[in-house]
């Protein structure tokens, strides 16, 4: 038997249920059998009771009783050999390295890729971590945090286990700045401001689409924003910056709508209105430009990806200046 473990929620966890949650680390353990644990108190989250259905969120501690053995070896991490990477993965991943220290990893996500897989979905980021190993490495690098599949930009990882539940908690407690690009569909009335609403997932929708709803509806939870917009082409198209306060599934998505101007490419929450046309791209318009966090040596980092080509190729249509701003906000946080 293995003693009891007390394990950190990390940011690429978050939001989930708990069994879910169970059902990634511990997949040897049954359904009944985790429903008895939960019953019975012995697991926990954050040393109080819980059902399988309760949500878990980055930077919470999951009390985890002692497993039988059979359920302690299926869990078992399996080891990743480079080797079973194709050359074509290994060379995208390392493509993708914006900086690397002997901490954390920061990569510049290509769109179109998942950062996990999931249901028919079998290459994403974390199944090609092995590629980012250096000889003498005993861990695979952690995700600290996660990005939609169509959303470029930024992503976050760790060295190391203990390092991954360091950044883990910085995200919780919200000591990281993120900032992220888009081009709308159209131009907002107010040009800097905030959103501050409830969202929860859309009733009997298929995948995950997320509402505005009241703080009181089953499953709500706040979201914020900050956002400014940097420039307008005519009313045709505006280049905004967001600062999410908040980390919650496609909030930014659903906060462009809230302005009435929903983000160029996203017909999932912004149907037909959401696409330009011409010579602008229908893939999403959404960047990850910034993260700002406290780097395990000390200090604060900051690190900026620039635009992925079918971006940069709209800013260049409307006449935008990717150099032109780095952090609009800079002034007041």
């Amino acid at each position: 038997m293995s003693g009891v473990q007390n394990i950190t929620v990390l940011e690429a966890d978050d939001d989930i249920r708990l069994d879910k949650w169970f059902k990634r680390h511990f997949p040897a353990v049954a359904f009944g059998r985790l429903s008895k644990l939960m019953r019975t108190g012995q697991v926990r989250l954050d040393g109080k009771r819980v059902k399988v259905s309760d949500r878990v969120q980055a930077g919470q501690v999951v009390r985890v009783p002692p497993l039988g053995e059979e359920e302690r070896s299926k869990t078992a991490p399996k080891k990743v050999h480079r080797k079973e990477l194709n050359a074509e993965d290994v060379q995208r991943m390392q493509n993708m390295i914006l900086f690397e220290d002997d901490h954390v990893i920061v990569l510049n996500k290509e769109p179109g890729i998942p950062v996990q897989g999931g249901t028919n979905t079998h290459k994403h980021i974390d199944g090609m971590l092995e590629a980012l190993m250096r000889p003498g490495d005993t861990e695979r690098p952690k995700l600290v945090h996660r990005l939609d599949k169509d959303t470029s930009g930024v992503l976050l990882l760790a060295r190391t286990s203990k390092i991954a539940k360091s950044l883990a908690g910085a995200f919780k407690t919200r000591d990281t700045e993120k900032l992220y690009w888009a081009l709308l569909k159209g131009v907002p009335q107010w040009w800097d401001g905030k959103i501050d609403n409830h969202m929860t997932k859309a009733p009997g929708a298929h995948g995950e689409k997320m509402i505005e709803c009241d703080q009181h509806e089953d499953g709500a939870k706040r979201a914020i924003t900050y956002f400014r917009v940097v420039e307008a082409a005519n009313k045709q198209a505006a280049w905004i910056v967001f600062q999410p306060r908040t980390g919650r599934t496609h909030q930014l998505r659903l906060h462009a709508t809230c302005i009435e101007t929903p983000i160029v490419g996203d017909g999932k929450y912004g149907g037909q209105e959401a696409f330009l046309g011409g010579l602008i791209s229908n893939k999403l318009h959404l960047h990850a430009r910034s993260l700002t966090f406290p780097h395990p040596a000390g200090g604060d980092m900051t690190v900026t990806a620039p635009l992925p080509r079918h971006m940069k190729n709209s800013w260049d249509v409307l006449g935008f200046d990717e150099s032109q701003h780095v952090n609009p906000f800079e002034e007041e946080f």
